[in-house]
């Protein structure tokens, strides 16, 4: 069985702030940095060490990645497939401003229902979908039975892989459960005929003994 572990990138000083991040070349600020070595420290303790790391290529998850190598030995891949939604022009913005103004490209149902729009030079849903399950499928492809795979990504393709496995709609799967900052989700694959991917854990933050 390969076990396939999603995490979401830690924390950024736009999270706090509440900004709109999408591929801005944002940086984890201190609290994050610590998520990110406690969650490492224990997958490396809890017997769920990665064999490889695959990341997104933006800087928080690439920031991410390299703290947990710093625990961990392991090699980190980062691919472009797992970035969050480019939110375009209103990267940088107040969530609350987006969601006055230009509710279709802020967050939650009203967004999640306007899922093929695009912001200017931005992309939308519908193609962050595409990208991600691309991703995950690929990713599936070159897995080893027995393998532990760690992702780190960001919420919007979490929500996304999950909504693909539940085989629900993609406007269902972004307004259910939010991941938390360097949260764990845990997938499970059986290997047949074809892939046979079970969660079995969401959203954990197990290290966090605040």
């Amino acid at each position: 069985m390969t076990t396939v572990m999603l995490m979401r990138h830690g924390e950024t000083a736009w999270n706090l702030e509440g900004r709109l991040q999408g591929w801005a070349p944002v940086t984890l600020n201190d609290r994050g940095r610590e998520q990110a070595t406690a969650a490492a420290a224990h997958l490396d303790g809890a017997g769920t060490t990665p064999d490889r790391v695959v990341s997104s290529d933006l800087t928080r998850t690439r920031e991410t990645a390299e703290l947990v190598r710093s625990v961990i030995d392991a090699p980190v891949q980062f691919e472009a497939a797992w970035r969050e939604r480019d939110l375009g022009v209103y990267q940088g913005l107040l969530h609350s401003m987006v969601a006055d103004r230009f509710p279709a490209f802020g967050l939650g149902t009203t967004a999640a229902n306007a899922s093929d729009r695009t912001p200017d030079s931005g992309e939308s849903f519908v193609h962050l979908q595409d990208r991600v399950i691309t991703g995950w499928e690929e990713l599936l492809g070159a897995s080893d039975p027995d393998e532990c795979v760690l992702v780190v990504t960001h919420g919007g393709p979490i929500q996304t892989v999950l909504g693909h496995i539940r085989n629900v709609p993609l406007e269902r799967a972004l307004v259910e459960e939010a991941p938390i900052n360097c949260s764990l989700t845990e997938i499970e694959i059986e290997h047949g005929s074809a892939p046979e991917p079970s969660i079995a854990q969401t959203n954990v933050v197990p290290w966090d003994e605040s």
